[in-house]
């Protein structure tokens, strides 16, 4: 799977995590380059705390486009080291 948005590749990976539609690509598949730490959370009743990113393609910012579980729940632990996408990032088939 690749996730692209602004024509840039994201993260790709063959070892994604499906949650509820959303495809969870580990850390370490992700380009750090285009991510920037934003102080945005959510709370899931049943995956815990999100923490956010902001996606930077091309001096672009697509604001909270990534989010990711630092400490998921034990009902959501494989999403544990995981980062999903939304926003207009297109997630496709490599």
């Amino acid at each position: 799977m690749k996730a692209i948005w602004n024509g840039a590749v994201l993260a790709e990976s063959d070892d994604t995590v499906v949650v509820e539609g959303n495809h969870y690509f580990p850390k370490d598949s992700i380009d750090d380059r285009h991510f920037v730490s934003s102080e945005n959370r959510t709370v899931c009743h049943w995956k815990g705390t999100a923490n956010y990113f902001h996606v930077e393609v091309d001096g672009k910012r697509n604001p909270n486009a990534a989010w990711y579980y630092p400490t998921p729940s034990d009902a959501a632990s494989e999403i544990a080291g995981h980062v999903a996408f939304w926003h207009g990032v297109e997630v496709v088939a490599a």
